[in-house]
């Protein structure tokens, strides 16, 4: 987590595990309160990551909620990870405030798992790919689209970090290999960067052939992360927000989506070759 600290996304992942454990429980947050001397208030804050949890009462808190203590010393442990810089600072007046925490938690993630139905995931596009993508959106100002893209970039660099790279599994609709963004020169180095990183022992890249129809994904679109020290999440973008999916239930749900989509997507290597023959075309 060194290079990617953000205190906010710790919190942020300490308090909704904190949530998860006192539900199981079926304690309520006045009681709670009572266990560890504190009001109600604090318990609120506590889970929502607005404040920083002391490890110490995480760990009281774990323990009256009957926690194992493997789980009681993981938290605690992460609780007192919370540092004080964030890794994206110099991007904070770009970075809307829905996609705040989700920047953050990728940067400590250690598995992504995105499916894409309409656009290249964020961390496969090249530098003239996201300048097309965010030319003209409607929540982009014109002034922003380069430092956008350059906080976009510097998010990639976890995927070749050769110390502890992020690990990247992308389920690609077809569609999204011809739909153009930008020049033709553009999507050129563009399906020539994919079949670039899709050679790497750390990224799974895998083609939705639209001749299967229907399939498990259809809703749209999420991104999975999964943490060596927190329980996974899912993220869910919509027009103006996104939503954050801490329930363990429905995480396994997009799981499971994952697993089935692997059974009817083409193979890493015939999506390298379907996005070659594309190359060819477009030369």
């Amino acid at each position: 987590m060194a290079d990617r600290d953000d205190p906010s996304a710790v919190r942020w992942l300490v308090g909704v595990e904190l949530v998860a454990f006192r539900e199981r429980a079926g304690v309520r947050i006045a009681a709670a309160a009572r266990a560890i001397g504190c009001s109600p208030g604090k318990i609120h804050h506590m889970e929502s990551g607005r404040n920083q949890q002391q490890p110490s009462e995480v760990r009281a808190l774990m323990t009256f909620y009957g926690a194992d203590q493997a789980d009681i010393d993981r938290l605690a442990s992460l609780a007192g990870r919370a540092g004080e810089q964030t890794w994206w600072a110099p991007w904070t007046d770009v970075v809307p405030d829905w996609l705040r925490t989700f920047v953050g938690l990728e940067g400590l993630a250690s598995h992504a798992c995105w499916y894409s139905p309409m656009v290249l995931p964020a961390l496969l596009q090249t530098e003239g790919y996201a300048l097309g993508v965010t030319a003209g959106h409607g929540r982009v100002p014109p002034d922003h689209n380069e430092r956008k893209v350059k906080l976009r970039l510097e998010r990639q660099r976890r995927l070749f970090d050769e110390g502890n790279p992020l690990r990247l599994t992308a389920v690609l609709e077809e569609v999204v290999l011809d739909r153009p963004i930008g020049s033709p020169e553009v999507m050129q180095a563009q399906l020539k960067h994919l079949i670039k990183v899709s050679k790497r022992d750390n990224v799974e890249m895998l083609v939705l052939p639209t001749r299967i129809g229907r399939h498990d994904a259809l809703a749209g679109p999420f991104i999975a992360l999964d943490f060596v020290d927190a329980l996974s999440i899912v993220y869910l973008e919509h027009v103006d927000g996104a939503v954050y999916v801490g329930n363990q239930d429905q995480v396994a749900g997009y799981t499971r989506t994952i697993e089935r989509l692997r059974e009817v997507a083409l193979s890493p290597a015939a999506t390298r070759d379907a996005i070659q023959s594309r190359l060819v075309t477009a030369a």
